[in-house]
């Protein structure tokens, strides 16, 4: 993995909340301040599906990966938004099936700057990390880093997972996701999802009180608005869905324990599911 560009190690500032670090917490990872575990346990007192899903989106990510790689043949994936690396991320499950896969992962977040730097060790010259905002694509696109790993004359796997409620404007998302589409190959993938709620009510309530509470940009949106923003790609069975229906695997990798603060909220989406994370993978048919 290569370092951020100036080679020096980002300050991380532990006074806000990063998203990056209360996702980190409700995964069982051990990045995280005082301020991110307080935000996720708010958070969840208002919404205790919020755990479940957090974690649901992890191990999707597992299969999705896996899928891509060994399945499809994919060999090269951007993941957009990646987070802090915890376990089995996109780089080692995709090098599980093709040892030669390359990723390089975009975020703007200092933490992960940081974490990502510290994985220099590993010395995986076919992985980097980029310092940079995710909706400016063409910037990505333009690094050399990603020039060096990345081959858009061949399929590639672009990764939007639970980034899209981060991205308030419709508009802004939908210019993403067709940027992609008019920059791969037939034959590339996306794999996205974001929290949806069950109808127009869960997802206003939800945006008020996360505002009000954590004052941080968010925005659910409605299963149908996630169908529409990827209409021109042809989706991969079983189609787009609560992402727990997604090829489950009861045999794949665990995820470590949630902290005990959190285990109160474990399994709350099996009582009530007014918010979940949605979406699974589509394709770029040809042309």
């Amino acid at each position: 993995m290569t370092a951020p560009s100036d080679g020096g190690f980002p300050q991380i500032d532990t006074g806000p909340p990063s998203p990056a670090r209360v996702y980190n917490y409700v995964i069982g990872g051990k990045d995280h301040f005082a301020i991110d575990r307080a935000v996720a346990l708010g958070v969840n007192q208002h919404f205790p599906e919020g755990v479940d899903a957090g974690r649901n989106n992890r191990l999707f990510l597992y299969r999705a990966v896996r899928f891509l790689a060994r399945d499809a043949g994919i060999r090269q994936f951007l993941d957009l938004g990646s987070g802090l690396p915890t376990q089995n991320n996109v780089h080692q499950v995709a090098q599980q099936f093709q040892p030669d896969a390359a990723v390089v992962y975009v975020d703007n977040d200092p933490a992960v700057q940081a974490h990502g730097s510290a994985l220099l060790a590993k010395g995986d010259n076919n992985t980097a990390i980029l310092d940079a905002d995710m909706v400016d694509l063409d910037d990505i696109l333009a690094r050399p880093e990603t020039r060096r790993l990345l081959d858009l004359s061949k399929p590639v796997a672009v990764l939007f997972l639970s980034v899209g409620h981060f991205i308030t404007d419709d508009a802004t998302l939908q210019g993403m996701i067709d940027k992609v589409f008019d920059t791969v190959v037939p034959g590339s993938y996306v794999a996205f999802t974001q929290m949806v709620g069950v109808d127009q009510q869960a997802v206003d309530e939800a945006h008020a009180k996360l505002l009000a509470f954590v004052q941080m940009n968010w925005k659910n949106r409605l299963s149908s608005d996630v169908v529409r923003l990827l209409r021109r790609w042809e989706p991969v069975e079983p189609g787009l869905v609560d992402i727990t229906h997604w090829r489950p695997d009861p045999d794949q990798p665990p995820l470590p324990e949630v902290d005990e603060p959190l285990r109160q909220f474990v399994g709350a989406s099996q009582r009530n599911k007014r918010l979940f994370e949605f979406g699974g993978i589509v394709r770029k048919p040809a042309s």
